[in-house]
């Protein structure tokens, strides 16, 4: 027996205002409505891990020890990366990096207006969360770059990764090998982008959909904690609002030189070849959805019905004759009842 299907607006009646504005946002203004979301989703993820590296680059150039570490700054990412990803993905999708947003265009046939508009809010997104970052920061800020000039150590230090302004835009020491750094950041983006992917997967069985945001975040915690002393971005709005924020404040000598190139770009080939080698070698269209999955693409499936969106993706082949919760519970029930066979026997 299939469950009833119950909207929240059954059980916590909504405002005159707003229920015209969701009927209003489903139509109209659907397309603003996600790019607020990936706006809001990056937004969530570079600001938390900014905090962590002001305290971090503050408290060590003012001598102020306790007050960060790099283990403070790859768990803020991480967690920024959970925040955005719970709160903001179910509407937009989560991609909230250029270089997922580019392999979806790539691999799942992701529209190429959208994916701009997606790119753009990204990029606005780095930028405001870096700018804001600032404003909160900027007395600190600039009581350290006073003690970095009566030290003299400003014209060394200011457009280091240890500086002040490599809170924001990222930066590597003059001679660093930008092969090694190349390397460095493409083997990264790599992990990450496998992780992403596998995620993404309704058929892993051993990534449940609640599981998906904390898999993502630890990853990218992984490489800050790993990797970032050599230098990695992983994701070109984090990269590029950063820059032009840094800009902004500090004019060219924020440039970041040949670097820039590296930090900015390589994240989205290395995203498009994690995508590729997953669906090559570990993915496979011929494994059955996941309960969990089958219950979360249904519900999103039902969202997308009831408002008349365009579905895409994996909502396209839920497409039956019964609505979308009697597919869940029909899938399900099949799922619970089906007979297993071992070689001594059957379960």
């Amino acid at each position: 027996m299939s469950q009833p299907t119950v909207y929240l607006r059954d059980i916590s009646p909504r405002p005159r205002f707003m229920t015209s504005w969701e009927r209003y946002k489903h139509h109209e203004a659907h397309w603003l409505v996600e790019m607020v979301a990936e706006m809001l989703g990056v937004f969530l993820y570079v600001y938390a891990g900014l905090g962590a590296t002001a305290a971090f680059v503050v408290g060590t150039l003012t001598g102020q020890g306790g007050i960060g570490s790099l283990y403070t700054i790859g768990f803020a990412y991480a967690i920024g990366i959970v925040l955005a990803v719970t709160l903001c993905a179910a509407t937009s999708g989560g991609h909230f990096s250029p270089g997922v947003t580019v392999t979806f265009v790539i691999m799942r046939g992701f529209p190429i207006r959208k994916a701009a508009r997606y790119i753009f809010s990204q990029i606005l997104a780095g930028y405001l969360a870096c700018l804001i970052v600032y404003v909160q920061w900027k007395d600190l800020l600039l009581a350290t770059e006073e003690v970095l000039v009566a030290k003299g150590l400003y014209d060394t230090t200011m457009f280091t990764s240890s500086g002040p302004a490599g809170v924001f835009a990222l930066f590597v020491a003059p001679g660093t090998n930008l092969h090694r750094v190349l390397l460095n950041e493409f083997m990264t983006d790599f992990i990450i982008g496998l992780a992403i992917w596998g995620c993404l997967d309704p058929t892993n069985h051993m990534i449940p959909p609640a599981a998906a945001p904390w898999l993502i975040g630890l990853t990218y915690g992984v490489a800050i904690w790993g990797y970032s002393p050599t230098a990695i971005a992983a994701n070109t709005a984090r990269d590029l609002g950063g820059r032009l924020m840094a800009l902004t404040i500090w004019g060219l000598k924020a440039a970041g030189g040949p670097y820039a190139a590296i930090s900015a770009l390589t994240n989205i080939p290395a995203t498009i070849f994690a995508a590729l080698v997953y669906e090559l070698f570990l993915g496979s269209a011929t494994r059955t959805i996941t309960p969990g999955h089958m219950q979360f693409l249904g519900a999103h499936k039902k969202y997308v019905e009831d408002n008349a969106l365009a579905p895409e993706g994996y909502l396209e082949a839920l497409g039956r004759n019964s609505s979308s919760s009697n597919f869940y519970m029909n899938e399900k029930n099949a799922v619970d009842s089906e007979v297993l066979e071992v070689p001594s026997g059957r379960v």
